[in-house]
């Protein structure tokens, strides 16, 4: 089974193309669980899988997270999934992707620079969660229909605290009840006009990721609507790099580096697959 293993601002992924592996679609879960267990296999945040394309896109993109679990979308990820694309020909500098969460329309900039237009804002509300005693205000927002989760928590002077003493608390609001099916945590700070730092703990991975695209994109909508960033080009400083967000009327856009780390072959025997 060949795969190709990319990275966007340190998200990294797992790429396979499926109109040529044809593995059948129940299976596709086991084998993201598989191969994005880092040390025992190539390791990766999630899996992506081309497909055909079933309503006028060029390719469907089919996203796994690190448990095994479907993904509505991932930003990143399409991202990369767009460099891919054009790389091998499925599609060219403009492309239509699809995915569950509806149609993310990517436009190549450079040899490594991508920018998608993320799914639309859906649902942004305001509320007030509780944890350990000690109440935290915080903005909820889907992405897409069906909803991408994200909720989105201010923390001053995120850029100085030590993430382990976040990491309870982003599993806890992650399963919070308030959270009909959970949500990644955005943890945020702005740090400058139109400059952003964001921590996410990301839903089926379980952990602090060095990237989530959708995850900046909502705090970037939620600041934007908010009136305390200008919603242009907005500089969101993540763990693994540097992206930006641009809200306007056209859609949320979220631009950034890709890079491909490694092509091959999977040895599904050995990974017992």
């Amino acid at each position: 089974m060949e795969f190709t293993k990319m990275h966007a601002a340190g998200n990294d992924f797992i790429i396979i193309n499926n109109m040529e592996e044809k593995i059948p679609v129940e299976k596709l879960g086991d084998l993201a669980e598989i191969l994005c267990e880092r040390r025992l296999s190539i390791g990766a945040d999630g899996l992506m899988v081309v497909d055909y394309p079933e309503y006028g896109g060029d390719y469907k993109m089919r996203f796994y997270n690190a448990d095994g679990s479907f993904g509505e979308m991932c930003g990143n990820g399409a991202r990369c999934l767009a460099r891919y694309g054009y790389e091998n020909e499925l599609a060219g500098e403009f492309q239509k992707i699809e995915t569950i969460a509806g149609m993310v329309m990517s436009r190549r900039k450079d040899e490594t620079m991508y920018c998608v237009r993320l799914n639309d804002v859906t649902t942004m509300k305001d509320m007030t969660v509780a944890v350990s005693d000690k109440e935290y205000e915080c903005t909820y927002v889907e992405l897409g229909d069906p909803g991408i989760p994200h909720a989105t928590v201010h923390i001053p002077g995120l850029c100085s605290m030590d993430k382990e003493n976040l990491r309870e608390l982003g599993k806890t609001l992650r399963y919070c009840d308030k959270f009909s099916k959970g949500a990644n945590v955005n943890f945020y700070d702005i740090t400058g006009e139109d400059k952003v730092a964001v921590l996410t703990y990301e839903r089926g991975v379980e952990d602090f990721t060095l990237a989530c695209g959708t995850g900046t994109g909502s705090v970037v909508a939620v600041l934007t609507a908010k009136k305390l960033v200008s919603g242009s080009d907005v500089s969101v400083k993540v763990p693994g790099g540097e992206l930006f967000v641009t809200v306007s009327d056209d859609g949320l856009f979220l631009t950034g580096p890709t890079a491909v780390i490694a092509k091959g072959r999977i040895n599904t025997k050995d990974l017992n697959f």
